[in-house]
């Protein structure tokens, strides 16, 4: 993908950021990592709000950060315990879907208080919409959502790894 200069400008201390680089190595959606996720959703956002003539650097920067989440989600808890990550808590509405949008918000405030502000937080706290009862607040906040549901859907493509989405567990079957 060619990103326009002014794109770059706007994202290159996210990008550059130890923190964000580390999002290479987090696994999204079966075949992309969050790094490459957040970027393709940044972009589409950042055009599509310049287009329609609004803030299109929130919806780049919020976009970018929108899964800044501090820790991998599909670890096991034996892998949290030995990277000393707090384990995960229990119960459908503490499932990755629900509460990485919080997460990546304030992740995002300590991380970059510099690029940060109302939009962009909401941005990034309500871009889980309708999975959270909350909608987002600005234009740009929706733009983001749409753009993340739509890229998102490629997990269409590996029907055996919905359950884990939407947060059921799949039983092993034992081999004989």
């Amino acid at each position: 993908m060619n990103f326009s200069k002014e794109y770059i400008k706007i994202v290159k201390p996210i990008l550059e950021h130890p923190e964000f680089i580390k999002r290479k190595e987090y696994k999204h959606h079966e075949r992309e990592s969050v790094y490459e996720h957040s970027l393709i959703v940044s972009y589409n956002s950042y055009k599509i709000a310049k287009m329609l003539g609004l803030d299109y650097k929130s919806a780049a920067i919020g976009g970018l950060l929108h899964d800044f989440y501090r820790y991998p989600w599909q670890l096991t808890d034996q892998q949290r315990k030995e990277l000393q990550i707090p384990p995960s808590k229990k119960g459908f509405f503490n499932q990755h879907g629900f509460t990485h949008a919080r997460d990546a918000m304030l992740n995002a405030r300590e991380k970059f208080p510099e690029l940060m502000n109302k939009k962009i937080e909401n941005i990034i706290l309500r871009h889980m919409f309708p999975l959270t009862p909350i909608p987002p607040k600005y234009r740009e906040g929706w733009i983001v959502t749409y753009v993340d549901k739509y890229k998102s859907m490629n997990v269409l493509k590996s029907p055996k790894e919905l359950p884990k989405y939407i947060g059921v567990k799949r039983k092993n079957k034992k081999r004989k």
